[in-house]
């Protein structure tokens, strides 16, 4: 992870279509109002996908709420959930996280990301709101099995076919995850891409591997409501 004091044009750039390369030196981003400092160490964000639908995410920038652009070229990887079958679960978990990380609530969010299954690239730019930032600050009122406090400090991003994309804060024991509605969500693909053109881990084509030929024999796409 690359912590830059670079700035947030491109927060505007690609949402609105305006296309910079990734070398393209950005303005300064204002910090958001308010007071946003974490009562923990930091957040941490955690890509799955449904049962045998694999995907790859290759680079994620953040925007946090002091202005600075975080930067991941190496990630964690993203697991697929055995109980997500069909349609999305509100107990899906988070994995341990190595990479993921980061100090800050995010403003904005963008990611490349490979659809194994849909045999083509994304990418998805989200725009946070103030409402998920409180919601990440704000203790749950029930506490862990070993009475603990329980904050909601990782985000989980559900990746499925279609370049469908969902988003949770990760809850505990029994309760079911927190849908986020983000500000803005926006996934594009092919020549719609601003920003993602060339990333990918598969230049050379892809290929159904592990669990993903038998499980989609005899079904049909997209294997679910997503």
């Amino acid at each position: 992870m690359k912590k830059n004091m670079f700035a947030i044009f491109i927060l505007f750039t690609v949402m609105t279509g305006c296309h910079y390369p990734a070398s393209h030196p950005l303005q300064s981003r204002q910090a958001a109002e308010g007071d946003w400092t974490l009562p923990y160490k930091e957040w941490r964000f955690d890509f799955f996908t449904p049962f045998a639908l694999y995907a790859t995410v290759t680079y994620v920038q953040i925007i946090d709420v002091e202005g600075y652009l975080n930067q991941f070229f190496t990630l964690d990887s993203a697991e697929d959930d055995p109980n997500v079958q069909g349609t999305w679960s509100q107990t899906t978990g988070s994995t341990y996280l190595s990479f993921n990380k980061v100090k800050s609530l995010p403003q904005y969010m963008l990611f490349c990301w490979d659809s194994i299954i849909d045999k083509k690239t994304y990418e998805t730019s989200i725009l946070f709101s103030p409402k998920t930032w409180q919601r990440m600050k704000t203790p749950a009122d029930h506490t862990s099995y070993s009475g603990r406090t329980v904050w909601y400090d990782t985000l989980l991003i559900g990746l499925a076919p279609e370049g469908k994309v969902r988003l949770w804060l990760d809850d505990v024991n029994r309760y079911p995850n927190i849908p986020v509605t983000p500000a803005q969500m926006i996934t594009r693909s092919g020549k719609e891409m601003k920003f993602c053109q060339g990333i990918t881990e598969h230049p050379n084509g892809y290929v159904y591997f592990g669990d993903t030929p038998g499980f989609i024999k005899g079904k049909t796409y997209p294997y679910g409501s997503w």
